[in-house]
């Protein structure tokens, strides 16, 4: 049965209020809304289109982070479930660990993901699989645990850099002794070396 507008309008405000406002096109046709009339409705200014096939409601407040919402919608594999799970340094500039102010958002995407589209410049992307456990729900988004966060990155800053995060995640209650020592081993050597800093607050 075909919903009414009031209907429809309904369950795209539920399904975008969770998403900052955001929607994909598959989204939208789940609510009710006929692909055919996305452009009408961007037209007359009910909905913003952010990115192909992404949009969002006009009249709904930007949150603080919307971008990285939208790259987790875009980042959403066929069945409309998002792959992409921020990661890296990003992750690190989420939870505010360290003063890395990354050009590009770092996602980490299962290894079998792909895109025919190019993929967009804001974009660095990692392959790889994550466990259920390494990962933070956020609104509209997800995140890799700080633990997981700092043990990416460990190649690629600095030690101060790494220092200071594992210091202020440790003293915020974000790492606990079970995660160093799941992760000790794929910890980096000045870390491993260091009991001290391996005990967690």
């Amino acid at each position: 049965m075909k919903r009414s507008s009031k209907e429809s309008q309904a369950r795209l405000f539920a399904i975008a209020e969770g998403q900052g406002g955001f929607f994909t096109a598959k989204q939208a046709e789940e609510a009710g809304f006929d692909r055919a009339h996305h452009d009408y409705h961007v037209r007359v200014g009910n909905w913003q289109r952010e990115h192909r096939g992404i949009y969002r409601l006009a009249q709904f407040p930007m949150p603080d982070r919307g971008d990285l919402i939208l790259w987790s919608l875009w980042s959403r594999n066929r069945a409309d479930d998002a792959q992409g799970v921020y990661s890296h340094q990003t992750a690190l500039s989420i939870y505010d660990l360290s003063d890395l102010m990354p050009s590009k958002l770092h996602m980490t995407v299962p290894r079998h993901f792909r895109r025919s589209a190019e993929i967009p410049s804001i974009l660095a992307l990692h392959y790889g699989d994550l466990s259920r456990d390494e990962v933070e729900e956020r609104e509209g988004y997800r995140v890799t645990r700080p633990i997981r966060a700092i043990v990416d990155v460990g190649q690629d800053v600095s030690t101060d850099l790494l220092s200071q995060a594992f210091s202020e995640a440790k003293a915020r209650g974000l790492i606990t002794e079970t995660d160093v020592e799941h992760y000790r081993d794929r910890l980096p050597n000045f870390l491993r070396s260091n009991r001290k800093r391996l005990k967690a607050a």
